[in-house]
């Protein structure tokens, strides 16, 4: 099934966080793609925010991973593999522990590992449209 969700502004962040939650609850495994400047870590920061993280949430472009905790005690894992060159670089930080870790992972730049994301891996496409407000799509 296609499902969509429209983020009008910055303001509408949480009201879409809330929703994508509400609707992906189940998946553990959650890959964004979209080009630079659509709003993956800004979406990102807001789904960590809904999940009651209390540390600031920022890009892992240099350290590939960050980890965060949620209000109830659990670890997300935030994935950038923007400037990851070759699949044995995300193998060398312990990948797939990660993503058979059973916790939430969110990953920016997923074209850059494509070939070894989980099979279960939901990917989610962030577009931008003509008037700024940002468009989420997925297909479960």
């Amino acid at each position: 099934m296609e499902n969509e969700i429209i983020i009008r502004d910055l303001a509408d962040l949480d009201r879409a966080a809330d929703e994508f939650l509400g609707r992906t609850g189940n998946y553990r495994i959650i890959a964004f793609f979209a080009p630079m400047g659509a709003g993956k870590t800004t979406f990102t920061t807001a789904l960590c925010r809904r999940l009651g993280v209390q540390d600031p949430v920022c890009s892992p472009t240099f350290t590939i991973v960050n980890e965060y905790v949620t209000a109830a005690g659990e670890p997300i894992y935030h994935f950038d593999f923007y400037r990851i060159n070759k699949i044995s670089e995300a193998l060398d930080i312990g990948f797939y522990d990660y993503v058979d870790s059973g916790c939430l992972c969110l990953m920016e730049w997923p074209e850059n590992i494509e070939e070894i994301l989980p099979e279960e891996t939901l990917k989610v496409r962030i577009s931008v449209n003509d008037d700024q407000s940002r468009t989420v799509r997925w297909q479960d």
